[in-house]
């Protein structure tokens, strides 16, 4: 599942736990919820469809999970049906205690504006959830990052 040319958006950081760990932030919704999103249907598992919803922005949207390797990979399908996107973590354990996180979101579709529109957004998105990951699985701090990335009451 390579991304194609350079119609891609990547985010990628070092979290000082093991790997286990840190997959499971990714795949166990109580966990997630901590950092990302408010509320998802349920565990992530290969062949399944999951739900995930962001409260504060009263918005849902349906994940399909492709891949799931454990300790190693993620892929999922979302967005709406007719603009889907690829959505890849690669989890590379650097010593027992230190996890490299690679995410990557492929498939954008559209012109080169909207492309470029997509790919800021993405790595913007996912650089914050990569720190608000970082700052729980570490320090358990809930730095509410994507909560506070479009505040109430800023146009």
């Amino acid at each position: 599942m390579k991304p194609e040319n350079n119609k891609f958006a990547k985010a990628e950081m070092l979290i000082r736990k093991p790997v286990s760990e840190v997959f499971q932030a990714f795949i166990d919704p109580e966990i997630t919820s901590k950092f990302w999103f408010t509320k998802g249907s349920g565990k992530l598992e290969e062949g399944n469809k999951t739900e995930w919803t962001w409260e504060m922005y009263g918005f849902s949207l349906s994940v399909t999970t492709l891949v799931l390797q454990e300790n190693k990979k993620i892929v999922i399908e979302w967005g709406n049906p007719d603009e889907t996107t690829l959505v890849e973590w690669i989890f590379t354990p650097l010593n027992e205690n230190e996890t490299f996180v690679s995410i990557t979101n492929s498939g954008l579709k559209g012109d080169s504006d909207k492309i470029i529109d997509q790919v800021r957004n993405s790595t913007e998105g996912f650089t914050l959830v990569l720190a608000g990951a970082k700052a729980y699985l570490e320090h358990q701090l809930q730095l509410n990052l994507v909560l506070d990335r479009f505040p109430k009451g800023l146009a």
